[in-house]
């Protein structure tokens, strides 16, 4: 079973800082690291060290050689990866001695998904693959179209979410894979219970993944729930948990494992990540 990862790759500026920055506040940041990143590239390594058959399209500068290294050593293939000129997406990651974290995501023209590029990477696939996609890129909608033309199974984290998040075709989705507060947009409700209710309502084919954080995930499909408790740990950094889970999980579920078995694979690698 092949998974195509279409989705970003940043290069990560972390700061510890002992709180999150306030409006008009100049906060003095004790510690600088320079990370791999993006939902896209975490979530392809997390499918790679899962043992998935992983696919990674995207698009980098032409500083964005430590990117392709970190999925060439994880053993996802970057065939699809595209060198534009000028610099990679980055952000910019606030981290507290909690390990709670806050982040500003910037993309240049230059790494812009048109849909010559998406049909190209598309037509590297057969009706029955996995498309997993995240919200970091141009062209979400038209890639969800074009996968669905081509019968591929579409996985969608909409991370980060926003409004026109709900002018996708999101009755295209195969699998929702999302936080509460993505559920809550997507949903109009707040509680978990409401959350997954209205989605199933509104989705009746999609598979829904609630992730709760430290108090683990819930599954829906239909009148069917499955709940998995998170596993209990000291969080350091919270940084790509969420991914970690998607990826851990779509490896397991596309592999043949039970929902089950797959949230509880999925629920210990995010609580080792953090």
């Amino acid at each position: 079973m092949k998974i195509l990862n279409f989705g970003s790759l940043n290069i990560d500026y972390v700061y510890g800082v002992d709180h999150m920055v306030q409006p008009g506040e100049t906060l003095r940041a004790h510690s600088r690291q320079v990370f791999c990143g993006g939902k896209g590239l975490n979530q392809s390594i997390a499918l790679a060290h899962a043992e998935a058959e992983v696919y990674h399209a995207g698009i980098i500068g032409q500083d964005g050689g430590m990117l392709l290294d970190a999925l060439n050593t994880a053993g996802a293939d970057t065939e699809l990866v595209k060198i534009a000129e000028g610099s990679s997406s980055h952000t910019f990651i606030q981290v507290t001695p909690q390990g709670q974290n806050s982040i500003l995501f910037f993309a240049d023209d230059n790494l812009a998904v048109t849909e010559d590029f998406i049909d190209e990477v598309i037509g590297r696939f057969s009706p029955g693959d996995y498309i997993l996609l995240q919200n970091e890129l141009d062209n979400t909608p038209l890639i969800m179209e074009k996968a669905h033309k081509r019968g591929m199974k579409i996985v969608f984290n909409p991370s980060p979410i926003q409004e026109d998040v709900m002018d996708y075709p999101l009755h295209l989705v195969h699998i929702f894979m999302v936080n509460e507060i993505e559920g809550s947009l997507l949903s109009g409700k707040t509680e978990s219970d409401e959350i997954l209710c209205s989605l199933a309502t509104k989705y009746p084919a999609s598979h829904i993944i609630l992730t709760l954080g430290e108090k683990g995930a819930i599954y829906a499909y239909g009148e069917q729930r499955v709940f998995q408790p998170a596993y209990p740990v000291e969080a350091v950094d919270t940084t790509a948990a969420g991914d970690t889970f998607t990826g851990f999980f779509l490896a397991a579920f596309t592999k043949g494992k039970t929902v089950q078995q797959s949230m509880k694979l999925a629920t210990k690698a995010s609580s080792i990540a953090v």
